[in-house]
Parts: structure tokens; sequence; C-alpha cells
């Protein structure tokens, strides 16, 4: 089964929906959901629910207690409840909900291809109502059910395998580094910027030609990959188009902004 779902198939659903919405420079995306989201959908917030305080690293992995009590706030009660994540159309955020959900144990997690502004295009009702919050008892989340890498095993990928960095091409570079004290990037890193994963609208490439973009990075199916990005956040958006396209990776979870933290930890820039 795919991790994405179009708009036109959602419809015709009932997952639990949760509104992911979040802007890396503020400000949160609550504002954005109570203005506008699709009926029957919660806010999760990224910087609390799917993410614990910064140190080491801007968004680091939260912990079970935090993601069970967004499990029961959602009213999920099992593992195989199916579940719909979506933000405001690229699906970077909602990607980060997809891995730290299945990472903590669930089972059918998808993400609406093109978030809220796709399910608009397709003619599809929003609204201002905020739904109930669950009551019954929730699925307990147990860290550990997809791989994750350190910064130990980051560092052995780059050079055995294929990491990929999914940050802009001037922040891999070193030419700007617009949250981050230090610019550059993990000597070995090849750069897929994780813009190149959709089209104008927001909505993942078809997976075949999600499949070439990788395999010209020289990914096969064999290929051990390992992806990250600034905090762990885009670097699960990278995960998703691999997974699309057939071809599995581990993410760095603390990425750039973790690995910075050790000054004996190599850096390089330019462009290659």
């Amino acid at each position: 089964m795919s991790s994405l779902i179009s708009a036109e198939s959602l419809r015709g659903s009932s997952p639990v929906l949760a509104d992911v919405t979040w802007n890396l420079a503020g400000p949160p995306g609550r504002e954005a959901y109570e203005a506008a989201h699709l009926p029957g959908a919660h806010f999760v917030d990224l910087d609390t629910e799917l993410a614990a305080a910064p140190g080491p690293g801007r968004h680091p992995l939260p912990d079970a207690t935090t993601v069970t009590a967004t499990f029961q706030r959602l009213g999920i009660r099992s593992a195989d409840t199916p579940v719909v994540v979506y933000d405001a159309a690229n699906s970077m955020a909602a990607a980060r909900a997809w891995w730290v959900f299945r990472y903590f144990g669930l089972t059918d997690v998808r993400v609406l291809d093109g978030g809220l502004a796709a399910w608009k295009a397709a003619g599809g009702e929003t609204t201002t109502e905020i739904p109930p919050t669950g009551t019954a008892d929730a699925y307990v989340a147990t860290a550990g059910h997809l791989p994750l890498l350190d910064a130990a095993g980051t560092a052995v990928v780059a050079s055995s395998g294929i990491l990929l960095d999914a940050r802009a091409p001037e922040r891999y570079a070193g030419e700007v580094e617009p949250m981050d004290p230090v610019a550059g990037h993990i000597p070995g890193a090849v750069n897929a910027p994780t813009a190149a994963n959709v089209d104008e609208s927001g909505r993942f490439l078809p997976a075949a030609e999600l499949q070439e973009r990788f395999t010209a990075l020289g990914i096969r199916p064999s290929t051990e990959v390992g992806v990250y990005c600034g905090s762990g956040v885009t670097a699960a958006h990278e995960a998703l188009a691999l997974e699309t396209a057939g071809l599995p990776a581990t993410v760095y979870i603390g990425s750039w902004s973790e690995w910075i933290t050790d000054p004996t930890r190599p850096i390089a820039t330019g462009p290659h």
C-alpha cells in the first residue's frame, strides 16, 4: 500500500485526520488550522508533539509518553488504526508526522498528497469546527519500529553507502545558513533537495520519476541509504519520496543541527 493518498481517494474513506501545518520560520500552524481544515481533523503541533525540546539538535525525537498523549487526543486506539496526515501543500511537515507515528508503532499512516491545497482543488469542504478529543484508551506508543541513524552510523553510511542531504543547495554548500550556527554539510553527503520531490502544486512526483531521480544519484535497491536535513523534518520527506520510489532509507533524525554540536565531527563545504 502506498504511503500517499490522493484527495479523491480520501473523500471515500474515514481515517483519523491530523493537520500538521507548520512553518520553519513561524508562526505556528494552529492559526491556519483554526481558519480552515478538513472536517474531523485534529491539529498536531510539530514542535511540541512530534519533537522534544531542542538539545542536541533542533527537533529531537519526542518521548513515547508525549506521542501516546497525541494518540489519545486523536482517538487512535490500535496500531492499525488508519491515519492520514497533511499540511498546507507540500507535505514537508506531514512527512515528519508520518515518520514519527510509524517509528512509534502505527502501521497504517498515509500522507495526503498535495495537502490542504489539493483537498480544496478537488472540491473538498473545509471547516473551522474543532473535533472532540478522544476519550477511549489510546494505543500506547513504543519507540523503535523504524530504523534510526545516530551520528556515528551516519558517518558510516556516508563512507560505505549514500548519504543524502535534503537541504537547499546553498545550505549544503555552506554558502548560507539561516537556522544553525555552523554552515556546511556532512563529508561524503550528496545533495538531494526535497523541493525536487514535488511538483509546483506540492504533489509528489510519480514513483517512476522519483526512482529516476534517485537512481541518477547512484542509488539502487541494494544501496544503504541515509538521509538528513537541518533538524530531521524534511529528512522524513526525503524518506517518504524514497519509499515511494521503492528505495528504502534510514533517517538521521538529529541531522545537521545535532551533528554540529560535537566540534570533533568533520564539516565539508562547497557544492560537491
